[in-house]
């Protein structure tokens, strides 16, 4: 893509004091940036070491690529719905050239932000090539020079995980980080894996004008989230016209004259031109030498951290994609700022897990946190509201769409997922409900704007409060409370006298 591997000049390697360097920080991007940033801002000597150009997977390949490919398909969608809202379109028609262009139109706009000039405005110094741990304070650059520090970051993110199928080599499948370097929309797609991006790309290609056919092991597309956004987000898909195997395999893969052809674990043939591989990601750890830096992994290549994102060596620390938490770029963003702090301020800040958005760039978006509905949890409460309750969905005519809300013993909220159009930023109250240990009553006693997608939220809420208020001891109290009233009332319109208000 644009500016990736553009030419950068690295800086001098040697620490500023000629013995170390305060931060060295092994890759470069989100958690990267962020921690040289935070860390040059207190003031200390920070080296990055990037093998490209900054700004890692969420700029290059992951978010602002996918999510720019995701509003064009929108924009092609909206136009062939129009007739269902009174407007006549004479046709849609998809330049996929120029939808590519777009998307690297945009990459370029938001560059600046993570380029090697504004990172060295900020006080950071940059150095070009890979780097391995020559010991427990010292790193060898692929330069040749080894340089020693007092605190490093692991930051080397993750990398799309190529399942060990039968002949998929020889077919030359598509990633998610090669998938933009596509000049031709493929005639015929097919995608292998159901969860967050596999579902987001299936449903942007099959909207641009492709046919989709998308392959899932699990029963159900979103595994990892409530099977019911998974159902809703799958009709979703089938009604764009993606072709969806659940419960299905490759266990093999050819390419012919005809194209690609996967066998399936049901005996089935599916034929593409193009196939996408989006089963999951795998942290980049394998060339660091950890174990010359006494850094300790799991079985899958992760960085093992405790809650302040120290490794096994006391001065090292990771963050982002290669620790094993979530796999977000927001989750990148806290983590570099987090363990910079702790690394050169010497705090112990603590990473918390509890509350960390997912958010899924459908039609309809999936936006989860938290606790899940069929946690085991002791005294949870679920309270679901379908979007057809929902006027603001109503007048849009997308009413297919559902809140769920998880709520402790004291109805204080500690879960959720939307399924809805805008469902991330519907997350927003919810998120902070539940770091401020807010109760189901503080939603629904704060007002919301009618009409408004915020009714989603609210409207379960007031239930939850009514349905208190019908508890026997609640219920005895309004009760009781309404009665004094009446009789407080009446007896001050007996006592009021002629025309005169009533006392009391």
């Amino acid at each position: 893509m644009s500016g990736r591997d553009t030419p950068w000049t690295s800086d001098p390697v040697t620490p500023p004091d000629g013995v170390a360097w305060d931060l060295v920080v092994l890759g470069g991007g989100t958690a990267g940036i962020v921690a040289a940033k935070t860390a040059a801002g207190f003031g200390a000597s920070v080296l990055m070491v990037e093998t490209r150009r900054p700004g890692g997977d969420c700029l290059w390949t992951g978010c602002v690529p996918s999510k720019t490919l995701i509003a064009s398909a929108h924009a092609a969608q909206s136009a062939r719905d129009a007739p269902r809202y009174g407007v006549v379109t004479a046709g849609v028609q998809v330049d996929f050239a120029a939808v590519m262009a777009r998307v690297r139109s945009v990459i370029g706009t938001i560059e600046p932000v993570d380029s090697p000039e504004t990172l060295r405005e900020s006080g950071a110094k940059l150095a070009r090539g890979t780097a391995q741990f020559a010991g427990p304070r010292s790193v060898a650059l692929s330069t040749g020079e080894t340089i020693g520090f007092r605190h490093a970051l692991i930051a080397t993110g993750a990398g799309p995980l190529l399942p060990g199928i039968p002949g998929l080599d020889a077919v030359a499948a598509l990633t998610s980080d090669d998938v933009w370097e596509l000049s031709e929309l493929p005639r015929r797609l097919l995608v292998l894996g159901g969860g967050s991006i596999g579902c987001e790309l299936a449903q942007a290609f099959a909207r641009l004008g492709s046919q989709v056919t998308l392959v899932e092991a699990a029963p159900e597309l979103m595994p990892r989230e409530d099977p019911m956004a998974g159902r809703l987000l799958r009709a979703a898909l089938c009604a764009d016209g993606v072709a969806i195997h659940l419960g299905t395999s490759v266990t093999a893969a050819a390419r012919n004259q005809e194209g690609i052809e996967v066998t399936t674990s049901t005996g089935e043939v599916l034929r593409a031109d193009q196939l996408l591989v989006a089963v999951g990601r795998r942290p980049h750890t394998e060339s660091l030498g950890v174990e010359e830096a006494g850094v300790a992994l799991t079985e899958p290549g992760h960085v093992v951290v405790d809650a302040r994102l120290r490794t096994t060596n006391p001065r090292i620390w990771a963050a982002g994609d290669v620790t094993g938490h979530p796999q977000f770029t927001h989750v990148a963003g806290v983590h570099g700022s987090l363990a910079a702090s702790n690394a050169i301020l010497g705090v112990r800040r603590r990473v918390d897990l509890s509350t960390v958005p997912r958010v899924t760039y459908t039609h309809p978006e999936v936006a989860a946190f938290g606790v899940p509905a069929d946690s085991d949890q002791p005294g949870l409460r679920v309270v679901d509201l379908a979007h057809t309750e929902v006027d603001r969905a109503v007048t849009d005519g997308d009413t297919h769409g559902l809140t769920r809300l998880v709520l402790d013993r004291r109805r204080r909220v500690v879960g959720a997922t939307v399924v809805s159009p805008r469902a991330g930023e519907l997350l927003g109250e919810l998120l902070v409900a539940a770091r401020g240990r807010l109760r189901a009553g503080d939603l629904a006693g704060t007002m919301h704007a009618y009409p408004g997608y915020g009714d989603a939220v609210w409207k379960p809420a007031i239930a939850t409060v009514r349905e208190q208020l019908q508890q026997p001891g609640a219920s005895w109290v309004t009760r009781k409370l309404a009665g004094w009233q009446r009789l407080r009332h009446r007896g001050g319109a007996r006592g009021s006298g002629r025309g005169g208000a009533p006392r009391g």
